[in-house]
């Protein structure tokens, strides 16, 4: 099994065909204001994908009701909830059929690992900034088996990264950019290639 790879916060036709023509296994749609790459349902709906990519909307804070007509809208597979939501809105979203992410950051990661009903991101304190962290502060016999990896990733350190994190899986969004909110068509092929040269679990 290779590690799994996600391309997050796309907005163009161009970048949604190079991480599918590139192997990734999910492309991302981010949904929560206030983000150089928020996009809405219909754009998102619009830059088709092929069966067998994860359709990936990331939500932070925002009422479930909106979260799943965002979903629908969208034709979704799964949602990333990001800003601390109750537990019940997780498991609506996983009712409608949705497969679930619980994004947390490092500084959250305990409480979040003590019980994770659903597939668990552990990014940087501050998402989305490009930051790593100390995969020292990580207890991995705490940690779920198929763990994502976010925060601060580019081509050049997330096969370095993967390997001492043991996460089985890489979401990248500020690594593949050319400046912020825009990606850049080669980093997206260069990094899922380099993804791909780290054993999961290693």
């Amino acid at each position: 099994m290779s590690v799994y790879v996600k391309i997050c916060g796309l907005s163009t036709g161009g970048t949604v065909d190079a991480a599918v023509e590139a192997g990734a296994d999910a492309v991302g749609f981010v949904f929560a204001p206030g983000s150089p790459r928020t996009v809405d349902a219909a754009l998102a709906r619009s830059l088709a994908t092929p069966p067998g990519v994860a359709r990936v909307g990331v939500v932070r804070g925002q009422p479930i009701d909106e979260v799943l007509a965002f979903a629908e809208e969208a034709a979704l597979t799964t949602v990333q909830f990001h800003g601390g939501e109750p537990e019940s809105d997780l498991q609506r979203a996983a009712a409608a059929g949705y497969d679930v992410i619980r994004a947390v950051s490092i500084d959250e990661l305990e409480a979040a690992a003590s019980a994770p009903s659903h597939r668990l991101l552990i990014d940087a304190v501050e998402p989305g900034a490009g930051h790593t962290f100390d995969a020292r502060r990580l207890n991995p016999l705490a940690l779920p088996a198929d763990w994502l990896l976010a925060g601060g990733l580019t081509p050049d350190n997330v096969a370095r990264l993967l390997r001492s994190s043991g996460a089985a899986g890489a979401d990248v969004s500020s690594g593949v950019e050319s400046s912020r909110g825009v990606k850049d068509v080669a980093l997206i092929r260069a990094f899922v290639a380099a993804a791909r040269e780290a054993p999961v679990g290693a």
